[in-house]
């Protein structure tokens, strides 16, 4: 018998067979250009950077901090909120700070969900956002995302037809990896299904500032009565470039948000406290900064979707634009569509020297996708888009 039940549960991480390959080659000395891994590029704005630096050489900040977040930084989260969703919030009670938001969505689900308890996600999925229920000892049950204007439906039915009830739903809009968007009357359904089930609503807004053409994502917490069935998780780790930093936050219900706080206090001492001081002047200085990370996506999206649609001697790849993320959701081009996400992810590796994503690494519902990450500047994108072009004509 494995000594490791829980870590048996967990299937082989399929994200992770392109990323050795791609390691692979790197060590061959081939000049692969990374667009798997979601991992934001940008230089942290460096007013932010400055305050970190003021604050570590106080020898006040080494020890241990509060694993609920500085109450300043609470109270900055709050007046987020109130000025870009005019929700008001108890900065005691339904605020508290995590280490980043995958972080903290985890220790939420950790803390609520028991042996047997199921859990519904959309499929596809952010993979924590599926195998946070597997790690806790929860049964997952994957309820396809597409199309999105029927999701709510298929969700009441996935209820009525389980016993015992599923406890919670996650979800996450805007999307990763489809990209998908809703407007407030989706999440307005949501939370009236939830209330309707007695379902604990998670929503995972990590991408609220990343989004493009006027598009504005809402959160859940404007629906009225959402705060008696959700919490809701936020993060800098996009909009202020500072996912190595670890800083994201969960608001919402008090109950839910006092549940997470007491694992929290058994399991961590918060984000090192100059890192917290330095996400105050992150949220209350000034914004303008986030308005240049969006555009560089921006840029980056429309140089990727534009280059590999252009007509020329090389096949088109025609793709939809997303309003939102930093990630492009692609149909694999219907001449290839047969070898499947995970073989395109590789030839597109060996031949055009380009990582991406297996959609089918987000569950059985990626399959026939691959995400690209816009985590390139745009000259070296440009370069992927030439080698893509001229892998597609190779490949007939």
């Amino acid at each position: 018998m494995s000594r490791f039940a829980k870590v048996d549960r967990l299937p082989p991480y399929v994200l992770s067979i392109v990323n050795e390959l791609k390691l692979k080659a790197r060590r061959g000395g081939e000049d692969v250009i990374d667009l798997g891994f979601g991992n934001p590029d940008l230089p942290t704005p460096p007013h932010i950077v400055e305050k970190l630096v003021e604050a570590a050489r106080d020898p006040r900040n080494h020890g241990y901090s509060a694993s609920r977040g500085l109450p300043n930084l609470r109270r900055a989260m709050a007046r987020w909120y109130q000025r870009r969703y005019q929700v008001e919030l108890d900065p005691d009670s339904e605020v508290i700070t995590t280490i980043g938001a995958k972080e903290g969505l985890s220790h939420f689900i950790l803390a609520t969900i028991s042996s047997g308890d199921a859990v519904i996600c959309p499929d596809p999925c952010y993979p924590i956002h599926s195998f946070s229920a597997v790690i806790s000892g929860g049964d997952l049950k994957r309820v396809p995302l597409h199309p999105i204007e029927d999701f709510v439906d298929r969700l009441r039915e996935t209820v009525q037809l389980a016993w015992p009830r599923p406890k919670v739903i996650i979800a996450s809009f805007p999307h990763n990896p489809t990209t998908a968007t809703v407007d407030l009357s989706f999440l307005t359904r949501l939370v009236e299904f939830c209330r309707e089930y007695e379902l604990i609503l998670v929503h995972d807004l990590a991408y609220a500032e990343i989004c493009f053409d006027g598009y504005q994502p809402p959160s859940i917490l404007q629906v009225p009565g959402a705060r008696d069935v959700a919490i809701e998780f936020t993060s800098l780790s996009k909009s202020h470039a500072m996912a190595g930093w670890r800083v994201g936050f969960a608001a919402g219900n008090c109950e839910m948000i006092a549940a997470l706080g007491r694992v929290k206090s058994y399991l961590d001492y918060g984000t090192f406290q100059p890192i917290q001081i330095a996400s105050i002047v992150a949220l209350d200085g000034p914004q303008d900064c986030v308005a240049e990370i969006v555009g560089q996506y921006q840029a980056r999206r429309d140089v990727l979707i534009d280059g590999l649609a252009q007509p020329g001697p090389n096949p088109a790849w025609k793709i939809e634009k997303p309003l939102a993320t930093m990630f492009v959701w692609a149909p694999i081009p219907e001449a290839l569509a047969e070898m499947g996400s995970l073989e395109f992810s590789k030839q597109l590796l060996e031949q055009a020297q380009v990582a991406v994503s297996p959609g089918v690494g987000f569950g059985p519902s990626g399959e026939g996708y691959v995400r690209f990450a816009l985590v390139e500047n745009s000259h070296r994108t440009r370069q992927a888009v030439r080698n893509i072009r001229r892998f597609l004509r190779d490949a007939g």
